[in-house]
C-alpha cells in the first residue's frame, strides 16, 4: 500500500497556498475579461480588448523597458554575486557562517527604508555628493538620482543577497579535489575556473539571474522612489490600472500576462537545472 503521509503533510501548505495563490489569481485571470465600467469598477460582459491592448505599441515598449531594467539588474546582480559567493565558498570553513551573515544583514531591514537610504546617498546633497566634495571635486556631479541607474542599482542592491545565497549553494558543494585534479593536469586557475568550475555552478547562476529578473520585473517600488516617476515600469503601470486609473480589468491582464512571463522564466529555469544535473550524474 502507498505511503500516504507525505501527502498528509502537504496538504496543510497545498491548501494554504490554493486558498491564497491559486484562487486569487485565477480571479484576477478572469477579471482580465470584463469590461471597465464608464466610471470605473467592472462590467460583467465578456471581451477581448482587454487583451488585445496588452500588445498595443504602448505598453509593449513599456514591458520591453522593464525587462531591460531587470535584465541589467539581473546581470550586474549576478557578477557581483557569484565573486562574493565564489569569496565566501573560498574562505575557511568556520569563517563562512560569518561571512554568509554580512551577505544576508541587510534583510534585517525593512525594504522601503533600504531604497529610502539610497534617496539619502543619491540626491545633491548626499553622501556621495559629499565624499566627492571632501576629495576635492568642485565640479557638479552628474544627476545621479530619479533616473535610470538609481533604479537599476536599488534593485541590484535589495536582491544581491538571493544571488550570494543561490550560488554559494553549488560552490559550496564543490569537491576541491577536481580542481585540484585539473591543475595537476596543467590547466591554469583561468581555465580551471573556466571550464571545471563554472560549467558546475550554472544551475546556481541560473537561479540567482532568473529570481532577480522576475523580482525586479515587476517591482514598482523601486522605480516609483528611485526613478521619481521619470518612466515607468511594468509594476508601476499595473499599479497605477488598479488605484489611480480605476481600469481594474485591464490592470488585470497586464498582471496575469506579467504572471505568464514569470512562470515560463522559471519553468525554463527549472528544465535547465534539471537537465544540468542530469548531465553531471551521466558523467
Amino acid at each position: 500500500m502507498t505511503d500516504r503521509k507525505p501527502l498528509y503533510l502537504m496538504t496543510p501548505a497545498l491548501a494554504w497556498l490554493t486558498a491564497f495563490m491559486v484562487v486569487p489569481c485565477l480571479l484576477i485571470l478572469a477579471l482580465g475579461f470584463f469590461r471597465r465600467g464608464i466610471y470605473g469598477g467592472i462590467e460583467y460582459t465578456f471581451t477581448l480588448e482587454n487583451v488585445a491592448l496588452v500588445f498595443d505599441p504602448l505598453y509593449a515598449s513599456i514591458f520591453l523597458k522593464s525587462a531591460a531594467i531587470a535584465g541589467l539588474s539581473a546581470l550586474i546582480a549576478v557578477v557581483i554575486g557569484y565573486t562574493a559567493a565564489f569569496a565566501i565558498a573560498a574562505a575557511p570553513t568556520r569563517r563562512q557562517p560569518t561571512l554568509l551573515f554580512f551577505a544576508v544583514l541587510p534583510f534585517w531591514s525593512n525594504y522601503l527604508v533600504r531604497t529610502y537610504a539610497w534617496i539619502v546617498m543619491l540626491n545633491r546633497e548626499g553622501l556621495v555628493a559629499g565624499i566627492a566634495a571632501w576629495l576635492g571635486y568642485d565640479g557638479e556631479l552628474p544627476k545621479m538620482l530619479y533616473t535610470e541607474t538609481a533604479v537599476v542599482i536599488g534593485l541590484v542592491y535589495n536582491y544581491l543577497p538571493f544571488v550570494i545565497l543561490a550560488c554559494y549553494a553549488p560552490l559550496s558543494r564543490l569537491n576541491p579535489e577536481i580542481a585540484e585534479a585539473s591543475r595537476d593536469l596543467g590547466a591554469s586557475a583561468w581555465t580551471t575556473f573556466r571550464r571545471v568550475i563554472l560549467p558546475m555552478t550554472v544551475p546556481g547562476i541560473a537561479t540567482g539571474f532568473v529570481f532577480v529578473f522576475v523580482l525586479s520585473i515587476g517591482n514598482f517600488v523601486t522605480p516609483a522612489l528611485l526613478g521619481g516617476g521619470n518612466f515607468q515600469m511594468i509594476g508601476n503601470l499595473v499599479y497605477a490600472q488598479f488605484l489611480t486609473a480605476n481600469d481594474w480589468p485591464f490592470g488585470a491582464a497586464l498582471s496575469m500576462f506579467l504572471i505568464a512571463i514569470m512562470m515560463g522564466l522559471l519553468t525554463l529555469q527549472t528544465f535547465a537545472t534539471e537537465r544540468a544535473s542530469g548531465a553531471r550524474r551521466e558523467d
